[in-house]
């Protein structure tokens, strides 16, 4: 078999379906994800390991493939003219298995994404440490993309994304971006947050926060004049915090959170639903870090945070279970979906 002509083919097909994702595994055919569902392609044959080997060689350079074969899992990038994926290669029970996930090669602005205007505000901070977050597969790193364009394209800054690997591709407009990839061009996140503050970095795009390490660089970064933005797997803007808080040592907790309460600007978390017209459509939560919220994180009473986001909307706060009371209201979700994504079901029962 052609590889490289079968990975096309199936790529064309992803385009065509509007598919986000694709899985490849020996013992089952390829099967791609729409609209949050999967679907195998029937009429493709099931693939043998001899396929899966194939298909490694096909995406993987040589340094990725030795280091599958060591680490057992390897993320990895991957480009055509018309599409781009970020991929992850991996063993199960000693069978091979690729996960792709489609990054769409324009990025797209706020009102695109349905995603609240007020974001664009935290575009304009001249330093500050702002966070999305959200379960894996929810569209983080598509609204930092978008956030991080709307800073080239009106502010004239130099600009450094730190990757694992690199997904969307950016072209310097009015600000210079540079995209390092973790392994290819820096060792680790925290090397490259590290190396930064020798760069002349006004903004930096972080891809995830993993480490103690990466963490405690990007809040002091933030307290040192950068524009720091970055992911974590988190439901909700208190939890955020609280991880955050709680990765340190006991000994150290009390400075970070003192670190926080001066550098967080703002924590965004986000869903992607189901929508009845078909395809998917963000709900969210925005805690922005006014007077109230950095008394709150200094005096350790980070369970307040939720009642603060449901009542300061007229300060630009946004509220989930509101959000998803709104896309019932507007018939963009069902009742069910709402429930499913709320954190709190009882307080979205009395708005719906």
């Amino acid at each position: 078999m052609d590889y490289k002509k079968e990975i096309e083919d199936i790529i064309d097909l992803i385009l065509k379906e509007n598919a986000s994702d694709l899985h490849l595994s020996s013992g089952r055919p390829p099967i791609i994800r729409v609209s949050g569902g999967l679907i195998p392609l029937v009429k493709k044959p099931i693939l043998t390991d001899a396929d899966m080997k194939g298909f490694i060689r096909a995406f993987l350079g040589q340094a990725n493939q030795e280091l599958l074969e060591t680490a057992k899992d390897v993320d990895f990038s991957y480009s055509l003219a018309h599409a781009r994926f970020r991929g992850n290669a991996y063993y199960h029970q000693n069978v091979l298995s690729i996960a792709l996930r489609l990054i769409p090669k324009a990025i797209r602005t706020l009102s695109e994404l349905n995603l609240p205007p007020i974001l664009e505000s935290f575009t304009r901070k001249p330093q500050g440490f702002f966070l999305v977050v959200g379960p894996i597969g929810q569209g983080k790193t598509t609204t930092l993309a978008t956030l991080i364009e709307m800073i080239n394209q009106t502010r004239t800054e130099h600009i450094l994304t730190i990757e694992d690997p690199i997904e969307y591709l950016f072209e310097s407009k009015k600000s210079i971006i540079d995209q390092r990839e973790v392994r290819f061009d820096t060792p680790d996140f925290q090397s490259g947050l590290t190396s930064m503050f020798r760069q002349d970095i006004d903004v930096c795009m972080v891809g995830e926060m993993r480490d103690i390490n990466t963490i405690a660089t990007a809040v002091t970064a933030a307290e040192t004049g950068h524009l720091i933005f970055s992911t974590l797997h988190t439901n909700n803007a208190a939890q955020t915090i609280n991880r955050i808080i709680d990765s340190f040592p006991s000994g150290q907790q009390d400075q970070i959170r003192i670190q926080l309460a001066g550098s967080l600007s703002g924590v965004f978390s986000q869903r992607l639903i189901p929508r009845i017209s078909g395809g998917l459509i963000p709900a969210y939560e925005l805690l922005i870090n006014n007077n109230a919220v950095a008394n709150l994180i200094r005096e350790k009473r980070i369970h307040e945070l939720n009642s603060v986001v449901e009542t300061s909307s007229q300060e630009g706060m946004i509220d989930m279970n509101r959000s998803l009371a709104e896309l019932v209201r507007s018939g963009e979700i069902t009742v069910e979906s709402a429930y499913m994504n709320s954190l709190n079901p009882k307080t979205l029962e009395r708005m719906i």
